[in-house]
């Protein structure tokens, strides 16, 4: 990709001579044509989105009026001024962006002063944030549990509130940026009642639709700033697809060498030659495996190389990702294998490479962890190491597919009842809910707060809603979807805590003889203790990593669109999932091989959810010359391969989608399969699926027929998180299946489109399910 040069302009005049000397003396004379455009729009008081890309500078456009903004407040009872609110979406990125601000405002003295506000904040140092600074940076989840519910104390602070800055905003997507969503309402609420109307300011990488996204996220009108005026060094990207084995996988299928042993390798060769890197994987897991792999092989070479390369993930304590963000700042570390914590959670300069350990599920985080690389304008080198992933394998075959189409439009759904549900119960907690607050909460409200009132969450008084239980409403949901409390995990001979999971992931990755990776050292789940919250471990050293198993059930709800596909019907609607995690696999852990398999006995748990699904005929079978035998193994097949392509359409991950394929389903009573998102009340997923169908199971099938192997494998048909072990799977059966569904598949503009415990394959990774919206108990503290 050919280097870019840059286009200047002038900051709006409006902007205090202060704040424009303070960014020339630090080495920016003139911004970029879209920083300028940004702060004018901030100046004028419109809610404005900047979605350029990395290394744009979009840091700037939002600073640089709101510092203007603070130093010209007008003092407030409390001589603080004029305030404004950073919202990230991870710790690491708001104390970085703390970091900045305190860099470029030194020159303004005591006029800014910033701090964090997070659960990193020392309790001594929170009241002096409430009360004197007036750039405080946190994040969504400190502002649902700790500011809201509290904001009495932050009266003098959102009265005075200017700006609002919500930095990585395509972050917030899926259940996710919905319950961002509705916490910046109840933000925008109470700001109302203190008599502030803040301007909410967004910084978003290269997206689809930004100013439609960020309406949907704020609720508010936004203007959009997506000319990229700023320069580009040249990167060489590169598709890079591992070799296949000689090895043998499930049902003989040729096994490729994982993406996690050839990033590793890499990445072990970037750093002896001195090359800056870091190592972008999918996992936790991964991020461990491939910093043990480089830091062992380094140490062969040289033993003071395998001291500067580190793994970084969420759940390590916050003074261990501290020590990592200053080696890497520093350059004391030279390689890092990173989860997206460090996508959005460090501003690192100087970097000359990065790894991408497997396709990281749409284009926009695509570019941004590409964008790392070369962010001081040197060129620089990306590299994208291709799982062994249906969609992987299609992307490194078809690079048009990355390179000519354009980033995804972020999808979330406020209205979600499982996700609007808590959130009025949180409002009316913190202020009594009027009618006149259910426009601004969304049309969903009217058929919920009867039900809020039957469950005897919340109480009608006069003209409002109270809240009418003693513990904290913003306590009854986690809004980053994980499903309540997490699981710590403990050193069974020191009682150590070494760090936590989450609880929806706890079943499939720290159950009874799970392999747990921490900080480069390997340990074995010896208990899961699901009433404590607490998974024991201790340390080991196994040649092998597990991966659970689990069986899927699922009944339609309600159908709340049906289309006809021919003689087939293309249906969306609501579904109810049953999911339990029966057993795990031990695997070698350079080559996949399969060494055994051992029986877990953990309670299964119900997910009410949304989905799209097809059926088929008889008719269509004929003409696809499927016949009984192998039809299980065709729409298997299908499902599986729908689910590894449903990325490119939807700003999906794998993972937050399942799926269930039946020869004769209950509720159809047809050959039916069965996509569903894997969060409670949907995630907009399976709905962004139906309104693609058409193009999205038209790429299935091409995946599936163009991949090179005999009779199925994990590029095309094969899953990596199949509950019934990849079987049975038929490779020929499923594209013609697709094929003859397809022939009767409408023209559209956007593309309109398990017997009870069936043919299952993908459950995806939910938070814990609830099968009502209404919010369940806390946990007790």
């Amino acid at each position: 990709m050919p280097p870019r040069e840059g286009r200047h302009a002038i900051w709006p005049d409006r902007i205090r001579s202060e704040v424009i000397a303070a960014v020339q003396a630090a080495g920016i004379e003139h911004p970029w044509v879209h920083q300028a455009l940004a702060a004018e729009h901030a100046l004028d008081g419109d809610s404005v989105v900047v979605a350029t890309g990395t290394a744009s500078g979009k840091s700037l456009a939002y600073l640089v009026p709101a510092l203007s903004r603070l130093l010209e407040g007008t003092q407030a009872p409390n001589g603080r001024g004029a305030t404004a609110l950073y919202l990230a979406p991870t710790k690491a990125l708001a104390a970085d962006q703390c970091r900045s601000v305190k860099e470029l405002s030194q020159p303004l003295g005591t006029a800014i002063r910033a701090a964090v506000y997070d659960g990193d904040t020392p309790p001594e140092e929170r009241e002096w944030v409430r009360q004197y600074a007036n750039y405080v940076l946190t994040n969504p989840d400190m502002l649902h549990r700790g500011i809201l519910p509290s904001h009495p104390r932050w009266s003098s602070f959102l009265r005075a509130l200017k700006y609002v800055v919500i930095d990585e905003c395509h972050t917030y997507r899926g259940v996710f940026g919905s319950h961002v969503a509705q916490v910046l309402r109840r933000l925008r609420r109470i700001c109302a009642r203190y008599g502030s109307s803040p301007v909410f300011l967004l910084a978003s990488a290269t997206a689809a639709e930004p100013s439609l996204a960020a309406r949907r996220l704020t609720g508010l009108p936004v203007v959009e700033v997506a000319d990229d005026a700023s320069p580009r060094g040249e990167l060489v990207f590169a598709l890079w697809e591992p070799p296949l084995t000689e090895l043998h996988g499930e049902r003989g299928a040729p096994v490729r060498r994982t993406a996690t042993a050839e990033t590793a390798d890499l990445l072990t060769d970037l750093t002896v030659q001195g090359v800056r890197s870091v190592a972008f994987v999918r996992s936790r897991r991964a991020a461990e495996l491939i910093s043990v792999i480089a830091q062992e092989r380094l140490a062969e070479i040289d033993r003071s190389l395998a001291r500067r390369v580190a793994a970084y993930r969420g759940g390590y304590l916050p003074e261990e990702r501290r020590t990592l963000e200053r080696a890497l700042h520093s350059g004391e570390l030279l390689g890092l294998a990173a989860t997206t914590a460090l996508e959005l959670g460090v501003d690192v300069s100087g970097l000359d490479a990065v790894l991408i350990a497997g396709y990281p599920g749409t284009r926009a985080s695509l570019w941004q962890q590409a964008g790392r690389a070369g962010r001081a304008r040197q060129g620089a080198l990306a590299v994208l190491v291709a799982r062994d992933d249906p969609l992987d394998t299609f992307l490194v075959h078809h690079p048009e597919a990355l390179f000519a189409q354009p980033v995804e439009s972020t999808v979330l759904d406020p209205d979600n009842p499982y996700v609007l549900a808590p959130h009025l119960c949180a409002a009316a907690a913190e202020l009594p809910l009027t009618d006149e607050d259910l426009e601004l909460f969304g049309p969903a409200c009217k058929d919920l707060l009867p039900q809020l009132e039957a469950a005897k969450l919340l109480r009608r008084r006069t003209k409002a809603w109270h809240w009418t239980r003693r513990e904290r409403a913003a306590d009854l949901t986690d809004i980053r979807g994980e499903g309540g409390r997490p699981i710590q995990v403990v050193e069974a001979g020191t009682g150590r805590l070494l760090g936590t999971v989450d609880a929806g992931s706890a079943h499939t990755t720290v159950h009874e003889g799970a392999v747990h990776l921490h900080q480069g050292r390997t340990y074995l789940v010896r208990s899961l203790d699901l009433e404590d919250f607490v998974a024991l471990v201790e340390e080991a050293n196994p040649p092998y990593s597990t991966v659970a198993r689990d069986t899927t059930s699922i009944s339609v709800l309600d159908t709340d669109i049906e289309v006809p596909w021919g003689e087939g019907r293309l249906c969306y609607g609501s579904v109810e999932v049953t999911n339990q995690v029966v057993s795990f696999l031990r695997r070698r852990v350079i080559t996949g091989e399969v060494l055994g398999e051992t029986k877990l006995d953990l309670p299964p748990r119900t997910l009410r959810t949304r989905a799209v699904w097809w059926t088929v005929t008889e008719d269509q079978l004929d003409q696809a010359r499927i016949n009984p035998e192998i039809l299980g193994g065709a729409l298997h097949a299908a499902e599986h391969a729908s689910i590894g392509m449903l990325p490119l359409f939807a700003t999906c991950d794998r993972w937050d989608i399942g799926g269930v394929s039946v020869p004769l389903h209950p509720d159809t009573l047809l050959p039916t399969v069965f996509v569903y998102d894997g969060h409670p009340g949907g995630a907009g997923f399976a709905e962004r699926a139906f309104h693609t169908a058409r193009a999205w199971l038209t790429a299935t099938r091409q995946a599936i027929a163009s991949c090179e192997c005999e009779a199925g494998c994990p590029s095309c048909i094969q899953s990596p998180k199949c509950g019934n072990g990849n079987d049975p799977l038929h490779k020929r059966g499923a594209v013609r299946l697709l094929t003859v569904l397809l022939r009767g598949a409408p023209e559209e503009k956007g593309g309109q489109a398990g017997e009870p415990q069936g043919m299952e394959s993908e459950a995806a990774a939910p938070g814990t399910p609830s099968a009502s919206p209404i919010p369940p108990d806390p946990p007790s503290p």
